[in-house]
């Protein structure tokens, strides 16, 4: 794999993601994420899976230089899809997922942390979903995931602004579990891993699905809509616009087209 590895400490597999310069989740790295699931899932010495970046940040989002080389809505869509059943996959995988997070996890990193069953970050982490400065939607689930974590007011807010959140302000509104210093991150992390790897695997497993359960009975609907309003706003001429306008570091000019 290119941008992912993942070493083994006891029980506890740590995956790293390394995307220089922002960990940016195109495509090729969100496939890589699913073979290393499966890897992970016949570990029998693994019990426990923690993910964190390399660099400056967790991750800062999916690929927009990538979004420029799709031709169509469809193929929009089909990208959303793709991401969002490997994320969903995470939040179902019948071993416990955490992500330690650093610096940034924007748009889809904030999405691949979200379908991660515990989030950790530094006091100076910036969490949220700026899509809709793009011109665009979330599309690997955000618009799903984030209410059930922080309620459908905040998450109006958060999408509607694309103002981010600080890593206190995650665990004031149930985004993340725990704030720690940026030092202290990964030791804590750690920490937690481990004291998780001590559980039964078939306890762990079966709590994981029972925790699922709690799911709205419309959530799988919920990201089916999401996918195809990513593929729809992507070929608007606002989508193009977003996109063309990140590409070339200049504030984008909608005209609701």
């Amino acid at each position: 794999m290119e941008y992912l590895s993942w070493q083994r400490q006891g029980n506890v597999a740590e995956v790293i993601l390394d995307r220089p310069p922002a960990n940016a989740l195109a495509n090729e790295v969100i496939s890589e994420l699913d073979l290393l699931l499966d890897e992970l899932e016949n570990e029998q010495n693994v019990r426990v899976v923690l993910i964190y970046g390399k660099g400056r940040f967790f991750s800062a989002g999916a690929d927009i230089k990538e979004f420029a080389t799709v031709k169509d809505g469809k193929k929009f869509s089909s990208l959303a899809s793709h991401g969002q059943q490997v994320f969903n996959r995470i939040e179902h995988f019948s071993k416990p997922v955490i992500a330690a997070i650093h610096g940034a996890a924007l748009g889809g990193g904030l999405e691949l942390a979200m379908s991660c069953h515990i989030r950790l970050v530094t006091e100076n982490s910036k969490l949220g979903l700026p899509e809709l400065s793009l011109g665009l939607v979330p599309g690997f689930a955000g618009s799903q995931r984030l209410p059930r974590y922080v309620g459908t007011g905040k998450a109006a807010e958060m999408l509607f602004t694309s103002e981010p959140i600080s890593g206190s302000e995650a665990v004031q509104w149930g985004l993340a579990n725990d704030v720690c210093k940026e030092e202290e991150l990964l030791p804590r992390a750690r920490e937690l891993a481990a004291k998780i790897a001590k559980k039964s695997p078939l306890s762990l497993k079966a709590a994981i699905e029972l925790l699922n359960y709690s799911k709205q009975g419309d959530f799988q609907k919920g990201m089916e809509k999401e996918a195809e309003w990513f593929g729809k706003v992507f070929e608007s001429k606002d989508g193009q616009e977003g996109i063309k306008a990140f590409i070339e570091k200049r504030a984008p000019v909608f005209k609701g087209e």
